[in-house]
């Protein structure tokens, strides 16, 4: 059905206005003889607007006597029509001529790359990478080698297990699904120390293998052995193992950042302006010759690709750049207001880097109180795993 509309779109129709008391036994006779009508309005009961192709209306003419409706033609739509209409413009014949042309030449391009990620996540630089193989926006497609770019791909990043690459239109749509992170491991032949990740202070060392260099409540920094990747008795001599084992120990994360009593802070006024610019490829045209009218203000930038259907791209797009007034305001805080305000900064910033949550044990604020600012210390205590495998060279 979508495809036969489409088709007397192209070929040209007519809306048609329909009159009479019979207007449902006209409608099933035109579905009885598989006559295609579309976008059906009815108005106070004895009239129908209805559209239908050109070699249709004829059929029309029998129909309507048959049931007493009256038929008119109110409007006409289609190309033949605007080409009617305009058959002695040799300009317009021209520029319909120059935009088929280019509609034509323009599918032999690429002009919108498509990153998918499965799950909806992010994989840096994976456009910046797609461009340094060649894949960019005005290459011909013709030139585009899906399986090589695959390969390349591939051997370029190891966070991506699987990838795929399809042409469609004037878009190129890349699918690709990130690969899991794996910690680096050891086979277990091989000789090895149990080292720190951070810094902290023990608070339990299980060691399975190997031998502990470390105690309950002692403090080891960032590389120090943890469990010794040897093991001796009293009547053997000393001998190299794989060391296994499991070390807790409470990590201390702290930020601390000066809070001025007095701020200055930019506030929307609510107005703005757009402007616009237009984009052939790298070719850009301006629709404004004026600065900003604003002193102060925040640009955003919008920019939409044009398309004639879902994959077909234009090399066109269309910049919609708004600017935003703002204006300064100064304000003044109390000490417990300052001190509040970088208790929750800090607090959200040492927060993203805690993968675990619960295992929080505190939190402390500690303060330095001045004249014109407060400087406020945010440290966190958390229970963690700090266990890492180090190669023994021998």
């Amino acid at each position: 059905m979508y495809i036969g509309i489409l088709l007397r779109l192209i070929f040209g129709y007519v809306r048609v206005e329909v009159e009479g008391y019979y207007i449902e036994r006209f409608i099933n006779i035109c579905q009885n003889k598989k006559i295609l009508i579309w976008n059906l309005k009815r108005q106070k009961g004895v009239k129908l607007y209805l559209n239908i192709g050109i070699k249709d209306f004829k059929k029309l003419k029998n129909i309507a006597r048959k049931t007493n409706c009256k038929i008119k033609i109110s409007k006409k739509k289609g190309i033949p029509f605007i080409l009617h209409r305009y058959k002695k413009r040799k300009i317009f014949a021209i520029f319909l001529i120059i935009i088929a042309f280019s509609i034509y030449t323009s599918s032999k391009y690429v002009w919108n790359i498509e990153v998918q990620i499965e799950d909806n996540l992010q994989i840096e630089q994976i456009e910046e990478d797609l461009a340094d193989l060649g894949l960019r926006k005005g290459m011909l497609k013709s030139k585009i080698e899906t399986d090589k770019l695959i390969n390349e791909l591939r051997l370029k990043r190891n966070d991506i297990s699987w990838i795929g690459i399809d042409l469609k239109g004037t878009n190129v749509i890349v699918k690709a699904v990130k690969a899991d992170e794996k910690p680096d491991l050891l086979d277990n032949s091989d000789y090895c120390n149990i080292v720190a990740t951070k810094s902290g202070i023990i608070t339990k060392i299980i060691a399975q293998n190997g031998t502990a260099v470390v105690n309950v409540g002692d403090e080891v920094n960032e590389g120090d052995i943890l469990i010794a990747g040897y093991m001796e008795g009293k009547y053997t001599d000393k001998r190299y193992v794989h060391s296994l084992g499991v070390v807790q120990a409470k990590i201390k994360y702290s930020k601390s950042e000066k809070i001025y009593l007095k701020q200055e802070k930019l506030r929307n006024t609510g107005d703005e302006e757009k402007k616009f610019q237009i984009k052939f490829n790298n070719f850009q045209i301006n629709f404004y010759k004026t600065l900003s009218k604003f002193k102060i203000y925040d640009t955003i930038y919008t920019e939409k690709n044009l398309k004639i259907f879902s994959n077909f791209y234009l090399p066109i797009s269309i910049v919609e750049i708004t600017n935003k007034e703002q204006i300064k305001e100064e304000k003044t805080y109390s000490k417990e207001e300052v001190i509040e305000l970088g208790k929750q900064k800090l607090s959200c910033e040492i927060e993203k880097d805690i993968a675990n949550k619960e295992n929080i044990l505190g939190v402390t604020v500690d303060t330095d109180e001045q004249e014109n600012y407060v400087e406020v210390c945010v440290t966190y205590e958390v229970l963690e795993n700090i266990e890492s495998y180090e190669k023994i060279e021998m």
